[in-house]
């Protein structure tokens, strides 16, 4: 069958640092869920799999800090031990209310926990493991770029989680993700003055939803390639109003047990993993045949092959998204029947030809501009993050490479995540992302205080490899 096309596959794997950081309902074990819920499935997913994963430099943190630290243990005990205490709990209420169904399914979802617990805690060797994946870095803690006040605390974000990335993962290809997708003209410039060759872009709005614009890369000014993300494909995944996961066989995310686990259907009957599996064959059948539409129609206009990036948080697969692994590993495997082949965004942009168009200021949040992380709703956090970049940055040459710096960096650095706004903006969190903010600002103008004690220069693993070069560097 005639291909017509290249398939990006980008799985976007981020936690912001919560290692630490409190635990049930806000803190750490969204960590230790993402890694057993979605990190562990996915390595035996994509061992063979030619596709694109950023690991992003915080998470890195986290997940070495699981590896060599205390944090093993915890993580240990939350998949070894907790999950099967609460999952026996629940299936034991379940089974005395007469809802045999549900129970035995509680029950066999503990071995979801089992299997994890059975891996280990060494995740970062999963993602080096991948033999075919390209592995792609982003800016240190997440931070949106567009937002960043000064070029030495831009350059700060970028060095960091390039240096971090190449510390642990050795070669780099030169692929960043933009944090939120979160672009503005000119950023560019920064990306290629650090070695970024390749990029991702949210042009929805620009393009339009649906335009073959999406299929092509674009070469800017700097050489630094964008690649449009197409929502058209990704909203088949990511629209949990309409999109696959809302299918009657899958598994509920919202309706919960007392310790909130999911043994329903989105029917509200007893989940059916077999049907559930079945149903995520036919969408990968359907996710391929849209794709293959989209690469027909884009050959027919415009007379060559496009390129498809479809990019989706990784943690939406396993963890929001119960099937979501098992729809991937049925797309790969069915990718080559109908004439779709899987790249990654690194070879796909070598074999396309990059078109020179104009970019417009965006992200992939809703509304696809700044909005969500720059708006009176969350002026508590925009100005703390300002006004502590601002700091940093004047007191750099004042106190050069110290403790006092270091400490007052990586504080500065937890506070630029993009993830405190968005989860204010979103009500997703209570109180956690303002308090969160609000102990990294008192922490950060505390260590540039020179009348105070020396601090510490570390937070628990964030950026063990930090050097200061673009804050005391000319």
């Amino acid at each position: 069958m005639t291909r017509s096309g290249s398939l990006c596959l980008l799985l976007h794997s981020h936690m912001p640092y919560v290692e630490g950081f409190g635990t049930w309902p806000f803190g750490e074990e969204w960590l230790f869920e993402a890694a057993a819920s979605s990190y562990v499935p996915l390595f035996e997913v994509l061992e063979e799999a030619p596709v694109t994963l950023t690991v992003t430099p915080v998470l890195a943190d986290q997940l070495e800090a699981i590896r060599d630290g205390d944090a093993g243990e915890r993580y240990a005990a939350f998949a070894g031990d907790l999950r099967a205490l609460v999952h026996n709990d629940d299936a034991q209420q379940l089974e005395g209310e007469g809802q045999t169904e549900a129970a035995a399914e509680v029950r066999r979802a503990a071995g979801d926990y089992e299997r994890a617990a059975a891996y280990g805690t060494d995740l970062l060797a999963g993602f080096a493991g991948l033999k075919r994946a390209e592995l792609w870095t982003s800016a240190a803690t997440h931070a949106v770029l567009p937002l960043i006040a000064t070029r030495p605390g831009a350059a700060l974000q970028l060095a960091a989680g390039i240096h971090s990335h190449r510390e642990r993962f050795g070669g780099w290809r030169g692929g960043f993700w933009l944090p939120e997708c979160a672009y503005r003209p000119g950023l560019e410039c920064d990306l290629a003055e650090r070695g970024v060759r390749i990029t991702c872009v949210d042009q929805t709005d620009q393009f339009g939803r649906g335009s073959l614009d999406n299929l092509e890369p674009v070469l800017t000014d700097t050489g630094v390639v964008a690649v449009p993300i197409d929502w058209d494909t990704i909203c088949l995944v990511w629209d949990m109003d309409d999109g696959y996961p809302t299918a009657p066989a899958y598994r509920d995310y919202h309706r919960k047990t007392r310790y909130h686990l999911k043994p329903w259907n989105t029917t509200g009957e007893p989940y059916s993993r077999d049907d559930a599996l079945a149903q995520a064959r036919e969408h990968a059948r359907d996710f391929l045949s849209r794709v293959r539409e989209r690469f027909d129609a884009y050959a027919a206009e415009r007379g060559r092959p496009g390129l498809l990036c479809c990019a989706l948080d990784t943690e939406l697969l396993g963890h929001w998204w119960y099937e979501g692994p098992a729809w991937l590993e049925a797309v790969i495997e069915q990718a080559e029947e109908v004439g779709v082949e899987l790249r990654t965004v690194s070879d796909a942009v070598a074999a396309s030809e990059p078109v020179e168009r104009e970019l417009a200021v965006s992200t992939w949040g809703k509304p696809k501009t700044l909005r969500t992380w720059d708006s009176p709703r969350v002026a508590e956090i925009a100005f703390a993050q300002r006004r502590g970049e601002l700091a940093v940055v004047a007191a750099a040459t004042r106190l050069g490479r110290s403790a006092r710096l270091e400490r007052a960096t990586r504080e500065l650095l937890a506070l630029q995540s993009s993830d405190w706004a968005f989860q204010a903006t979103h009500d997703q969190a209570g109180l956690y992302p303002v308090e969160r903010v609000q102990r990294h600002a008192a922490e950060l103008h505390a260590a540039l205080d020179r009348a105070g004690p020396e601090p510490d220069p570390s937070v628990r693993n964030l950026q063990p490899h930090l050097d200061l070069a673009p804050l005391v560097l000319p």
